[in-house]
This record gives structure tokens, sequence and C-alpha cells, in this order.
């Protein structure tokens, strides 16, 4: 080495980030909270400048939520799909699988489902209801198994494959919409024929009852990541894969069931939606709940009643949010802005509890 090259000084970045050591409980609360207030903050000043009050507007979408029996079965409609593809992809992040194909397993759950209910529904109710939930968990978990294989076998990103698939599965709609399913008697653009009464879910307190389903998957889910042996071994590999082979574990194995799992429950949430939402098979079926579904999980820190509750604010803030842009006359875009801004502060709020950000010393060159 020269000299010159000897008085080459590598620069520190200005600021760069660090991982914190862990954080008590009370201070990621504290955290939470103090990004909760900031959100509100930051929220009242967006709606401050187009010219409304923004403690009415705060007011308006917590009330919209529950002004009246409708308006409190719209948002459990809607929380229902979040609430279930958020466990699902749990599963899979526990691993550190990174499922980002909830969508596809959504879709590919509603497919294989809307097949008995398109051409089996003289079956009598309750057998046809559980063979389009076991087709359900079975399309789901067969798209779910796609990519589980290809990582378990030649190490392929999961991220991508996953994402990629989502689209295939949303193309499959579009074929079956435009050809072997195409109700004959659609007129101007194609669609599939609307379920018999028979194929559809039964509503329970005047909400299809995929609701109990969901509620019933939180301490299923639960259990099974606590309590059983298969979930410590989706918690040993998500930690580290060596580990899990030298312990003695068939990583593979898991890996594969585990896919299985979470696209499964995926799928039966396509179910609930075609069956008990939209009485047919449509290519809105997922409807984008499966990319929302990310994040509740990691708001959740993973944790399935942690889900629920924030799968039930979500819902919250998406029913509401419609009801006051009716209220005052906004536009969908304005909503929207509002509902970004709080979930901008939040999910920010998730990245201080791990991370902190670190100046460059004087003199800090290496």
């Amino acid at each position: 080495m020269n000299k010159s090259q000897e008085n080459i000084k590598v620069r520190e970045p200005l600021v760069r980030t660090v991982k914190r050591a862990e954080r008590s409980n009370l201070d990621i609360i504290k955290l939470r909270i103090i990004a909760f207030i900031l959100a509100l903050v930051a929220g009242g000043l967006f709606i401050l400048l187009i010219g409304f009050n923004p403690f009415e507007l705060y007011l308006t979408i917590v009330s919209g939520a529950f002004r009246s029996k409708m308006a409190i079965q719209a948002t459990v409609k809607f929380m229902i799909p979040l609430l279930m593809a958020s466990l699902g992809i749990t599963l899979a992040f526990k691993m550190k699988f990174w499922n980002i194909g909830a969508e596809g397993q959504i879709i590919m759950g509603a497919v294989f489902s809307s097949y008995f209910a398109l051409f089996y529904s003289d079956l009598p109710h309750i057998v046809l209801i559980i063979i389009m939930f076991i087709s359900g968990f079975i399309g789901g978990g067969l798209w779910g198994l796609i990519p589980a294989y290809f990582k378990s076998k030649f190490n392929t990103n999961e991220t991508l494959l996953t994402l990629m698939l989502n689209y295939i599965a949303l193309h499959v709609i579009s074929f079956l919409r435009d050809g072997p399913w195409k109700d004959p008697g659609s007129s101007g653009f194609p669609k599939i024929a609307r379920f018999e009464a028979n194929a559809q879910l039964d509503k329970i307190l005047g909400v299809q009852f995929g609701w109990i389903v969901g509620l019933i998957l939180v301490v299923v889910v639960f259990i099974y990541m606590v309590y059983t042996k298969h979930g410590y071994e989706i918690s040993v590999v998500g930690e580290s894969q060596a580990t899990s082979r030298y312990a003695g574990m068939n990583v593979k194995k898991i890996i594969l069931r585990t896919m299985i799992l979470s696209g499964g429950i995926c799928g039966i949430t396509g179910v609930i939606q075609s069956a008990g939402s939209d009485m047919t098979l449509a290519a809105s079926v997922a409807g984008g709940v499966g990319f929302t579904a990310i994040i509740v999980a990691w708001l959740a820190n993973l944790n399935p009643f942690g889900i629920l509750m924030v799968s039930f604010l979500f819902s919250v803030l998406e029913k509401g949010s419609s009801v006051m842009q009716s209220t005052y006359g906004l536009s969908t875009y304005s909503a929207s802005v509002l509902q970004g801004i709080i979930l901008f502060f939040i999910l920010g709020c998730e990245f201080f509890i791990r991370y902190k950000f670190v100046l460059r010393h004087k003199g800090g060159n290496k």
C-alpha cells in the first residue's frame, strides 16, 4: 500500500441508524401514545388547511363507525377479512418467510370454493358450506406452497415470488370470468353468476358468520404459536435456520407446513369474502386486504390478540373516514391523505422502538 492510499480517510455518514437495546413495555407504550398524539396533531393541521374543524371531523370518524346498527355491521364486515388475512401471514412472518402473497391466496381460496358454489349448489346447505371452506383452505394453501417449495429447494426470493403470484391469481379470475365461468345471462361486461342462496354464508346478528370464524382463528393461531411444538419450531426457524438444523429440525418440512397453513387461512378469507360479502367471484374479492394485513400484523407485533385490536381500529378508521367524506363532501383523496398521515406516525413509531439515529462525532473519520 503506497503513502497516498494510507492517507485516504473513510468518512462516517452524518447520520446513521443503530439498533437499540430492547425497550421495556412501559417505554414502548409511551412511544406509541406519543406517536398517536402526533398523528392527531398532524392530521388536525391538514384538516385546518382544507378549511374544517379537526375536532368535528375526528368526532365524525369515531361516531361514524358506530352511529347505527348498519354502521356497526359495516365496520365488522370490513374487519373480518383484514383480521383473518393478518392471522394468516403472521404464521409466515413469525418464521421470517416474507409472505407478500396474501392477495393471491385469498383469490385462489375464493376460486376453489366458488367452483362448488356455482356447480354444486344443490348439495345440502351445511355440506356445501363445509366443502367450500375445505376447498378454500386447499386453494390458498396450495398457492402458498408454491413459493415455499422453491424457497426450501432453491432458496429463491419469497418476497418477489409471492408478490408475482398475486397477479397470476388475479388473471385466473379474469380468465374464468371471460371464459368457462362467464354468466350467459350477463349483458355488457362479462361477469360470473351470483351464487345461489344455498351457497351463501348465513348471517348472525346481521353480519355473515365470518366474524365468528375470525374470532375462533384468533384463539387457535395463538395456541398454535405459543403452546404447540409446531409453533415453537416456527419461532426457532425464524431466529436461525442453522440453529434449527443443529437441533435436528426438518427446516424444509417446517417451511412447507407453515406456508400451507398461512395460505390456507388466507384462502378461507377468500371463501368468506366471495360467499359472505360479494355473493359471487369478482376480481375485487381480495380488494387490497392482503397488503393492508401486512401493516396490521407488524403493528400488532405478530400477536393474534394484538391483531384483533389493530384490525378493529383499522376498520373504525376506514368506516369512519367514509362517513366523514360523505358528511362533509370531502374527496376520496382527502380522506386517504388523512388516513395516510395517521398511519405514517403510527408506523414511524415502530421504527423508533427498534432503532435510533446517531450523529457523527467530531473528528469521526475512520
